[in-house]
């Protein structure tokens, strides 16, 4: 292939994206002078040139599409750490994360010792109507053997169309010998919102924000109303490690307990690119006092719900210092090619506030309470944050303290969660804070030899929280 078919294809791609990019609604003028293009195609005929002698002169024959998706992913990385390119599959694993549903069996899985365990079935889904149990472990896929199958991979496996069946060998403990089990697909939800009343308060998770996220919380609260009746105290929505998703699912959270007022503006390269969105009346809480958690590990859309509502004195943020991501990602499709994600614009809290490479600062800054056997782990771990990842952009205002890598403060801060609610120090002060009984900075009661709750510090103080490293063991729905 020569220099100019390469050429040709690039300005193919680029004539590609310019088209996605405007049926997104994105204006762009372009006035690149003459001079500008003609360098341009210089550096386009450069890459054809190294694209050429690696295919023609590398020790193995490389595979051209790997090299084409890596050369893009690689110019999309360049730009900062949350654009880049998609392969078709994994654009189609992005949209079923973002949908919340596809067809599937209804379990939640991890892998050990090379064979696929089952965390739990999924309530009224084929996998529990099907008897799998917890601790399960699935040996064969249509009696083909799991081992040397990756957990994505076999995961994909047990995905497919809605009403194909599939056979899993099953060993359980208590059983003498594996068993066969036919599992009908259907279509899985994947519910981001659990809830459970607390006594008189409604406690609702919020791990994700996809197409459900929305919907699911209503639901949640409307039943948390009925179940604990006319004398509940409020409610605790738990963002803590929520790592975002949708902008559209963020801006209905906020609306659902806010009754006007701005939720969120973003802006983009151009001034006429800024967009607002606002509330509209209507509390689906009837103005119950809210506690919102958060730490190192909420971003993006937890942080504008976060951000909303502490900005309106809706509710009381309580936990540390949010992961700091203040960019929106736009997904352009690509055809059968995929798609790019790419950084379109940054967004600001009603105040007009960035958080980006900063973070949300609680409101009430408790420190969670890290068991004595892990307390070396964390402590070695650097706090998790937007302004640790190398490339990200910087703050608006220029106060992100990242003109030196070596010495910036993390935005981030400590992800840890206990597990038990008896010992989530942040669970067990926002139940205090809304019985009233939350003690101030020196005398914390929320829980024995808890870290007492202060008032958050001011950003780029010198409060600095370690987090944990991520769990080795990946647990996928499916």
């Amino acid at each position: 292939m020569r220099k100019t078919d390469y050429a040709f294809w690039t300005f193919l791609l680029m004539a590609g994206l310019a088209g996605a990019t405007t049926l997104l609604n994105v204006t762009q003028t372009y006035s690149a002078t003459s001079s500008q293009n003609s360098e341009l195609y210089k550096q386009l005929d450069l890459f054809g040139d190294v694209l050429e002698r690696v295919r023609s002169d590398y020790v193995e024959k490389p595979d051209d599409t790997a090299l084409i998706e890596a050369a893009i992913n690689g110019m999309l990385a360049s730009l900062d750490p949350h654009s880049s390119y998609m392969s078709p599959k994994n654009f189609r694993d992005m949209q079923v994360q973002t949908r919340g549903e596809f067809g599937g069996l209804g379990i939640e899985v991890t892998m050990e010792n090379g064979v696929i365990k089952v965390v739990s079935p999924i309530d009224d889904t084929p996998a529990a109507k099907a008897g799998l149990m917890a601790n399960d472990l699935i040996t064969h896929l249509d009696n083909e053997a799991i081992s040397g199958l990756t957990l994505e991979q076999a995961v994909e496996k047990m995905r497919g169309p809605v009403n194909t069946p599939i056979m899993l060998t099953v060993v359980r403990k208590g059983k003498d010998e594996p068993f066969d089990v036919k599992v009908v697909r259907d279509v899985i939800r994947i519910n981001a919102v659990k809830s459970h009343a607390e006594g008189d308060i409604g406690y609702v998770k919020v791990t994700t924000f996809n197409e459900q996220t929305h919907a699911n919380l209503v639901k949640a609260v409307e039943t948390l109303d009925k179940q604990i009746g006319p004398n509940i105290k409020g409610y605790i929505i738990d963002l803590r490690n929520n790592p975002g998703g949708l902008l559209d699912q963020a801006i209905a959270v906020s609306d659902d307990f806010l009754e006007q007022g701005a939720i969120v503006l973003t802006k983009g390269r151009n001034n006429e690119e800024t967009q607002r969105a606002n509330a509209r009346p209507g509390d689906i809480s009837d103005g119950k006092k809210i506690v919102v958690l958060i730490n190192g590990g909420s971003a993006s859309a937890s942080e504008i719900v976060a951000g909303a509502l502490q900005d309106h004195k809706r509710a009381t943020i309580i936990g540390t210092r949010s992961f700091g991501k203040g960019s929106v990602q736009t997904i352009i499709p690509l055809g059968a090619n995929g798609a790019i994600r790419l950084t379109t614009a940054r967004y600001y809290t009603p105040s007009n506030r960035s958080i980006q490479a900063k973070g949300i600062e609680p409101d009430i800054n408790v420190e969670e309470a890290v068991p004595d056997d892990m307390k070396d782990k964390i402590a070695a771990e650097k706090p998790r944050g937007e302004a640790s990842l190398r490339g990200h952009l910087k703050n608006p205002d220029g106060t992100d303290q990242t003109k030196d890598d070596d010495l910036a403060e993390p935005s981030g801060s400590s992800s840890y969660v206990a597990k038990e609610a008896e010992k989530d120090t942040q669970l067990q002060y926002a139940i205090n804070f809304l019985h009233g009984t939350a003690k101030g900075p020196e005398t914390s009661s929320a829980a024995p030899s808890t870290p007492a709750a202060t008032p958050a510090p001011k950003s780029g103080s010198d409060n600095k929280a370690p987090v944990p490293s991520d769990d080795d063991k990946k647990v996928t729905p499916n």
